[in-house]
């Protein structure tokens, strides 16, 4: 027995130990396979699992794979790899930082083979959503690997191998997708990672020569998070890594929905909290294709939903006024922006909710510098509680006194309160 088909035999019996609650031997399966086993087994993953097309349409998927960043490199790895391998018995898959297959090239054949395990566009090759597999591990572990037959973890998927490789933005490091070769005998062989990943270097170079026309204002630092601003000026979205692209007023209320309802919203509850009017839900699911095309698969669908961890100015008020850091909420929300002025049925509603919780904690809080501060600003300016606490509280002879009793007769004069 050849030394490829006695680790193959290994491994195999390793896998069925491990199936079978028996911890495999030492050495008998790479570290990195069996510890992304146990991930997989953990998440719920069965040894054959249900590959099924991710949630989102046809014209969806289409509209969202053409405005992904790896569109405008797909030619460049057509012309290093795919014409190359065309013969090889191998399929050439892209994918986005989720794993979902973007494109699956190659030839008819091996297209054919791979559908079975249903290895199609549209699919999700997540390691959470398949177990161990080379796109899937690839994203998790951001790095390149290779796995061969057995080392799979779903059984339909052991007569296959693979090998897969990350692509990041050159300036900001964030893992946009991955690409993969998948198929026989050729996609087992040591060359394949090595070309895999010399393939990466040369779309990384492109992504970056094509990235230096974007101007200082389109880059913002970000963190690892997304981060919604809705709060003053015009409404953005920063995208992991520092890519910020200014929203339209209804795209950042659909993400402020989204982002206030992160158990995700039907097509037709989104229509309501947009729109007091029959917004439709051939509108709302336009705006959210036209969204895509800005935000990627930030947002996902059935429900609609936001993805990954997000952060936004309206959720720092929310956190100051559980951390007790009230003047600080009271400076940020009175910014106003697009929380205050939008029309939006589910946006008045928060903005409501928001700032009587804020009114209500610096109530509580009896504290005369918090209360002067909410008195002082767009939301307390005429609050006729607010004033009337404050005179109260501010010792006599203090020079804010005489402007707090003023206030206090101008708005019972102007409201006859």
């Amino acid at each position: 027995m050849s030394d490829g088909k006695a680790t193959v035999t290994r491994v195999k019996r390793a896998y069925e130990q491990f199936l079978s609650g028996v911890t495999p031997s030492e050495g008998a399966v790479r570290s990195m396979v069996q510890e992304s086993w146990v991930r997989s087994r953990s998440r719920g993953v069965g040894d054959d699992p249900d590959v099924t097309p991710d949630d989102m349409s046809d014209n969806d998927f289409s509209e969202y794979r053409a405005a992904h960043r790896l569109a405008q490199v797909r030619p460049l790895i057509t012309s290093l790899m795919l014409d190359d391998v065309a013969d090889a018995g191998v399929v050439v898959a892209l994918t986005d930082r989720r794993g979902r297959l973007l494109w699956v090239d190659g030839d008819r054949s091996t297209r054919g083979k791979a559908a079975k395990i249903n290895f199609v566009e549209g699919t999700v090759w997540s390691e959470d959503q398949v177990g161990t597999n080379a796109p899937g591990l690839a994203l998790s572990l951001d790095r390149g690997v290779q796995i061969i037959g057995p080392e799979h973890y779903a059984s339909p998927v052991q007569k296959w191998n693979c090998a897969a490789a990350p692509v990041h933005d050159p300036l900001t490091g964030e893992v946009i997708g991955a690409i993969d070769v998948t198929g026989g005998a050729a996609a087992a062989a040591p060359f394949a990672l090595a070309a895999v990943r010399s393939v990466v270097a040369a779309v990384e170079r492109e992504l970056r020569s094509t990235a230096v026309d974007l101007s200082p204002e389109a880059m913002l630092d970000c963190s690892l998070d997304s981060r919604l601003t809705v709060l003053a000026g015009e409404p953005t979205w920063c995208a992991p890594g520092g890519r910020r692209h200014v929203l339209s007023p209804r795209h950042a209320e659909i993400l402020l929905l989204l982002h206030l309802h992160p158990e995700g919203l039907s097509t037709d509850r989104l229509a309501d909290l947009l729109s007091d009017d029959d917004l439709g839900s051939v509108t709302v699911r336009a705006e959210i294709s036209r969204l895509r095309r800005e935000v990627g698969d930030a947002v996902a669908s059935r429900p609609y939903r936001l993805t990954g961890d997000v952060s936004s100015d309206v959720t720092d008020v929310r956190q100051n006024i559980m951390t007790g850091d009230l003047r600080a909420a009271v400076a940020t929300l009175g910014r106003g922006g697009l929380l205050a002025d939008s029309l939006a049925p589910g946006i008045i509603d928060a903005f409501d909710e928001i700032r009587e919780d804020l009114r209500s904690a610096v109530f509580a809080s009896r504290d005369v510098a918090t209360l002067q501060a909410w008195a002082s600003s767009p939301h307390g300016h005429d609050d006729f509680q607010a004033w009337t606490t404050l005179h109260r509280a501010l010792p006599p002879g203090h020079p804010d006194a005489a402007i707090a009793a003023g206030r206090v007769r101008l708005l019972n004069r102007r409201f006859g309160v």
